[in-house]
């Protein structure tokens, strides 16, 4: 009913309302499939069951073309029909178009689940033609990640779909007249389908570099200050995505004395690693 609305809208040449309509639609599917996990994961507790995010053919690792076999399947399996006829085209979209065919799995090792109403609904969702897909939230303003991306950071694939990430940082010291100095942060990530497990991270001076000799802090610790930075690995182990979530201090400071400063450049370091990835 909603998409013979509004295409009704369209040929009126009401654009608005036919685009709010297109909008609270996608809404209601998502509200729908939440609510349908939410009553999963109330039985699943009881079976000591976790409930997985639903999961589509357009994700990761399952192509849409399956689409029709999942149709099949579901029909099937079901003792009545439908709510309403649903088709499935070439492309493997779905008729009427607002339809989602989704699997919930489940699991008895819970130790590492996120909660469900922690997830970032499309998230993982693979469909580029999709024109409703979401940008992941950033905390660092994106024309910069934009910016970074292009000017300080070098990725490179290896044979094993692993990617060696190297990100050059530079800024000042906050004393001794504003030094400019230089840091490089090198980032091992696992293949993509494994979610860009973060396997190794390292920061240090660059080559060259003789600034950071002016930080107050360096010129009382020296070389134990060096080799804090060089230790400091967080998210170590932890997918490239959680990086979207991790609460981090928002200290802007220029050099690397406090932690809380050294912790607010690794966000940004794993912000535009996490930005370059997403606009490949």
């Amino acid at each position: 009913e909603l998409e013979q609305r509004a295409h009704k809208l369209w040929r009126e040449e009401k654009p608005d309302e036919y685009f709010f309509l297109e909008m609270f639609g996608s809404a209601v599917v998502e509200h729908l499939t939440t609510m349908t996990g939410a009553r999963l994961c109330a039985w699943a507790d009881s079976q000591s069951f976790a409930v997985l995010p639903h999961y589509s053919p357009g994700y990761p690792e399952w192509d849409i073309v399956e689409q029709p076999r999942l149709l099949d399947l579901i029909r099937k399996t079901r003792t009545h029909a439908l709510p309403c006829d649903i088709d499935v085209l070439e492309s493997g979209a779905l008729r009427p178009k607002k339809s989602l065919l989704a699997v919930f799995g489940l699991t008895r090792h819970t130790a590492h689940l996120k909660r469900l109403t922690e997830l970032i609904p499309c998230e993982n969702c693979s469909f580029n033609p999709c024109q409703y897909r979401r940008a992941p939230t950033y905390a660092v303003n994106v024309k910069a990640l934009r910016r970074w991306a292009n000017e300080r950071l070098t990725l490179k694939l290896r044979e094993d779909s692993s990617v060696d990430a190297l990100f050059r940082y530079e800024g000042t010291t906050c004393t001794n007249e504003g030094k400019p100095i230089a840091f490089d942060y090198t980032v091992n990530l696992g293949p993509r389908e494994e979610g860009y497990p973060i396997r190794e991270q390292r920061c240090g001076p660059a080559a060259g570099d003789t600034g950071h000799t002016h930080m107050c802090r360096y010129a009382t610790h020296g070389n134990e200050l060096i080799g804090d930075i060089a230790r400091e690995r967080p998210l170590l182990g932890q997918p490239l995505n959680d990086v979207l979530t991790w609460a981090r201090p928002s200290c802007a400071a220029g050099c690397y004395c406090e932690a809380a400063s050294r912790e607010h450049k690794w966000g940004q370091v794993l912000e535009t690693i996490h930005y370059a990835l997403a606009q490949k």
